[in-house]
């Protein structure tokens, strides 16, 4: 049985700390509402690291960096379950990130991390971030 997370309203790197250490343990989890995942800062600050991460490298050799809502959430996870080791690896294949709801979890019981929800004044959405970089979802 898989665990729901609704990212609605959550901060992307205390969501994706605690998702990783549930991974990491064992459980198979599956983001949804990937897109209204928030990063806190103000929109210029966030937009202009994101603008960083697109510009270093080359084209043929990378970084890189995903443009869609979910691969972003995605990318920040694996980042935090240690990819590059066998351990690392297998939790990261039991991880699944939706934008929206799909029709196959939209009967699941959403939960939600309290631990990962803030309220701030200053954040800006994954969803607007992937329409800043170019996008289409």
């Amino acid at each position: 049985m898989a665990t729901v997370i609704n990212g609605e309203n959550l901060v992307l790197g205390r969501m994706a700390s605690q998702v990783a250490k549930r991974l990491l343990n064992g459980e198979e989890i599956h983001i949804v509402n990937a897109e209204k995942v928030i990063i806190t800062g103000t929109r210029d600050s966030v937009l202009e690291n994101f603008d960083f991460k697109r510009d270093v490298g080359t084209n043929r050799k990378g970084p890189f960096y995903p443009r869609t809502p979910h691969m972003i959430v995605k990318r920040t996870v694996r980042g935090m379950v240690g990819h590059r080791f066998p351990r690392g690896r297998a939790a990261y294949k039991n991880l699944k990130v939706w934008i929206g709801v799909p029709e196959e979890l939209a009967n699941e019981p959403l939960t939600t991390l309290e631990k990962a929800s803030t309220r701030t004044v200053r954040y800006v959405t994954v969803g607007e971030i992937s329409k800043y970089l170019g996008a289409k979802f």
